[in-house]
């Protein structure tokens, strides 16, 4: 009997913790498959793009070609543009906002460049997880209206202009950011000659003549709450932001149109040049020795989101 009691005893206990188990498991809070609880921001300002997981493809297998081949590519158009370990590559926003994430390797180098068409930020990264190379897919989730990358190694969901994992096994670790040129694409190659260029032979039907958010960028409206706004600047206002030594400071684009061309700055304690080219619509900053050093061009909405205490260039 005592024996039977003791197995009964057992067996309730197991039960309890089954039972607690479910229902953690229940309250355990995910969005497409990924486990929100203890998430560095706070789980109801994730919200779901529509697409699930991947329904947004990253290109995996980039397909790339000479500057004088990429017929496809009018002067005006966008491109993001990296150089890394001497090799130079562009990346036609016109392909971007179908896909929003790109993996490849530069002079052998596992890169992520990821672009968000709602913030209009373009970001590339150093590609590696834990010290190993690892590829980037589209969570179909988003923070403060930008895009959330997750890598395949881990399921780690991955902040695109925190640069950072907000959740998953990697949550904290941040991403090694490249510089990276957000311009025209007669402007790239200009500065660029023997640049490469990312091909519509994608593997993916689309139609990359046409931009899926017309109008977008040239009216107010936002497609997903942020968490924290401004009207400092009007919120599609471009600008271009630096983070020096955790602290970040924007340079609208209002603004630099009414200051020199180039003009010296300097920002907690680093001292830089600041470069805008009103004719291509892009800005970069260059440090004392002519090394341009990893900026971000987005809207002001998406800036003061996650950067509420930024600091704002204002000409003279």
């Amino acid at each position: 009997m005592r024996s039977d009691t003791k197995l009964i005893h057992i067996l309730r206990i197991t039960l309890l913790v089954c039972s607690v188990s479910v229902l953690l498991d229940v309250r355990a809070e995910s969005k497409n498959g990924f486990i929100l609880d203890g998430a560095l921001v706070p789980p109801r300002d994730i919200h779901s793009g529509g697409p699930p997981r991947d329904g947004i493809p990253s290109l995996d297998n980039p397909k790339f070609v000479s500057s004088d081949r990429a017929t496809f590519l009018k002067n005006k158009d966008r491109v993001l543009g990296v150089t890394h370990n001497r090799v130079s590559r562009a990346y036609p926003i016109r392909i971007l906002n179908y896909h929003e994430i790109v993996n490849d390797q530069l002079g052998g180098q596992a890169i992520v460049v990821s672009y968000c068409p709602l913030c209009g930020s373009g970001m590339a990264f150093i590609a590696e997880v834990g010290g190993l190379p690892t590829p980037f897919g589209v969570s179909g989730l988003l923070y403060n209206s930008d895009v959330l990358m997750y890598d395949r190694r881990t399921n780690s969901l991955w902040s695109q202009l925190m640069s950072q994992a907000i959740s998953g096994e990697r949550k904290g670790d941040k991403l090694e950011s490249l510089s990276i040129s957000h311009t025209s694409w007669i402007d790239w190659r200009a500065r660029h000659p023997s640049t490469e260029v990312l091909t519509t032979e994608t593997g993916y039907r689309r139609n990359y003549r046409v931009n899926p958010y017309p109008n977008y960028s040239a009216n107010g409206h936002l497609l997903f709450p942020v968490s924290q706004t401004s009207s400092l600047y009007r919120r599609k206002e471009v600008v271009m932001g630096i983070e020096v030594d955790g602290k970040f400071k924007a340079y609208p684009f209002k603004e630099l149109k009414r200051a020199p061309a180039q003009f010296e700055d300097e920002y907690e304690g680093l001292k830089y040049t600041v470069l805008f080219d009103r004719k291509n619509k892009t800005a970069r900053i260059d440090d004392a020795v002519g090394k341009e050093l990893p900026t971000v061009m987005a809207f002001w909405f998406a800036w003061y989101a996650f950067h509420p205490d930024t600091a704002v260039y204002v000409a003279n």
